[in-house]
């Protein structure tokens, strides 16, 4: 279990949680949302190489990065990331998906928004091509926000 994490000069109101990434995933109704999740987790922790961390109440993340902006809004925020919602699963490529549409068009069947994908369900997309698309997230995260 994490600690809660609070930053003095962050603007995000989403910050980092006590809650452990299992347990969100244990109370999702949804069976097959379920199910989902956990594979996410588990895919998302070895490629990645982190421990998941909850970000809010509903979104779990991976790494973390400090972001700041001409206009001065500054915050930290997790560098790839996960939901399982009602609707569907929200995976969170940040910054976004301008540079994989080689990547996209083939992963299948989902919806995207600007920094994040929907999908249903996983048996909709590729999971060998949604790994890949994972990790040229991460890279580009790398590239963009060094440690």
């Amino acid at each position: 279990m994490t600690t809660e994490k609070t930053t003095e000069n962050s603007m995000n109101k989403t910050q980092v949680t006590a809650v452990a990434p299992a347990d969100f995933i244990a109370t999702v109704e949804h069976p097959t949302r379920r199910q989902d999740a956990e594979t996410l987790l588990a895919m998302m922790t070895r490629i990645s190489g982190w421990e998941p961390r909850m970000w809010g109440e509903t979104m779990i993340g991976f790494g973390e990065y400090h972001y700041k902006y001409a206009t001065g809004r500054e915050g930290d925020s997790m560098r790839t990331g996960f939901s399982p919602r009602k609707s569907g699963l929200v995976v969170y490529i940040m910054p976004g998906y301008t540079n994989f549409t080689l990547i996209l068009d083939r992963l299948g069947k989902f919806k995207e928004g600007k920094s994040c994908l929907y999908i249903t369900k996983l048996a909709d997309v590729d999971l060998d091509v949604l790994e890949e698309l994972i990790q040229a997230g991460l890279d580009d995260m790398a590239r963009k926000y060094p440690k």
